[in-house]
């Protein structure tokens, strides 16, 4: 058993609900994100990409790309002689940042739909991996970090920003206001799903907290693991190497 926002569920069942959840919002997730975080997401996803500091020619493995946010920052900094694969488990998310980025121009990133538990990709080959706020719907966390660092080549880097725990206590009222009262009903009015964005907020308390996903890289073999609080700990942004 395992949890899907505060219900238990079979793996199995997780696996089948948190694409269904990713199939509903696709459309309406660029929005809806903006919506929910204030648009402090794109300020947010822009240091997770200064944290990965990749630079031309470097191979970045980008999962849990959703629309593809991260991904157009990293493919202009790579160039031509570099190689992103773009990788997502659900094919509506993975299609729907392939025409962002195709429609941008951005012609030379590599699509790949694969569960992060389980890549289809050989050892030691990338030299940063990011993922921004998809680690969260993984049911396996531990085994997603072990799969990073086995593709991961020794040097590489790893970048991960995910929601965590606030660490104010003002703020954590005000955040669990609006995350409870306020992201659902947008979700209703908005895209007409409140599930879904209950879910996404759920998910959100049940993701491990800074200290403890600290641990976890460290027992996935990653060293000089450190993490950032963004927005009071609102997110947090945590790294680690393979050496």
């Amino acid at each position: 058993m395992t949890h899907f926002g505060y219900q238990q569920v079979t793996i199995t069942e997780k696996t089948q609900l948190v694409t269904k959840v990713f199939d509903k919002v696709a459309l309406r997730y660029d929005l809806m994100n903006d919506l929910m975080s204030l648009g402090l997401h794109r300020w947010w996803k822009k240091i997770a990409f200064a944290a990965a500091a990749v630079y031309p020619g470097h191979k970045v493995l980008d999962i849990a790309s959703g629309t593809g946010d991260l991904a157009m920052l990293l493919v202009k900094a790579i160039g031509t002689n570099g190689c992103l694969v773009v990788s997502d488990i659900n094919s509506n998310m993975l299609c729907h940042g392939r025409k962002r980025l195709i429609n941008q121009g951005l012609l030379a990133a590599h699509y790949l739909q694969a569960d992060a538990e389980c890549l289809p990709l050989p050892h030691d080959y990338f030299d940063c991996i990011t993922i921004a706020f998809g680690l969260r719907n993984i049911t396996n966390k531990a085994s997603a970090l072990t799969e990073m660092y086995r593709v991961l080549t020794p040097g590489g880097k790893v970048v991960i920003l995910e929601f965590s725990q606030v660490e104010l206590p003002l703020l954590q009222y005000l955040y669990d206001a609006f995350s409870f009262k306020i992201i659902p009903r947008l979700g209703s009015i908005i895209a007409n799903d409140r599930d879904s964005y209950q879910y996404l907020v759920e998910s959100i308390r049940q993701h491990p907290p800074q200290a403890q996903l600290q641990q976890m890289l460290e027992q996935a073999g990653f060293e000089d693991v450190s993490y950032t609080n963004l927005s009071g700990g609102i997110v947090a942004l945590h790294t680690g190497y393979k050496y």
